[in-house]
């Protein structure tokens, strides 16, 4: 979904609110092992192959789609979209939608329960990875 614009702030609770990470607009495929970042017109991001591999390798998935965002984040975890655009630091992808999961498309179900089995997918990858 494209962000809109509104006259003013507002507040309900028949929204999520998320913070905007300042980087690049990409979908993960991740398919029998290996990974492909895709921009938002659908043209692979083959300077980001490693990172596209290491989310592949780290996501023990069949297959998946993730949406997030590309991004280089700086010591207090803040996105450096100049660092991003001039290569100055490490990026990542910041997931922040699940929207294909082990053979099921899950763009019918609420945002909230993809959210829910993204964090699910991740914090199960992740606590795997600690001593």
């Amino acid at each position: 979904m494209r962000l809109s614009r509104r006259p003013e702030p507002f507040d309900s609770d028949e929204y999520l609110y998320e913070l905007k990470i300042d980087g690049f607009r990409a979908l993960a495929h991740i398919s029998e092992g290996k990974g492909e970042l895709i921009s938002r017109n659908g043209n692979v991001y083959r300077g980001f192959a490693e990172l596209a591999t290491s989310i592949a390798e780290h996501l023990k998935v069949e297959d998946a789609v993730l949406d997030g965002e590309i991004a280089c984040i700086d010591g207090e975890g803040r996105p450096v979209f100049k660092d991003l655009l001039f290569w100055k630091s490490t990026c990542v992808f910041v997931a922040f939608d699940l929207l294909y999961l082990n053979g099921k498309d899950l763009r019918t179900l609420p945002f909230i329960e993809r959210k829910r089995q993204l964090r699910k997918l991740l914090r199960r990858d992740f606590s795997s990875n600690r001593s």
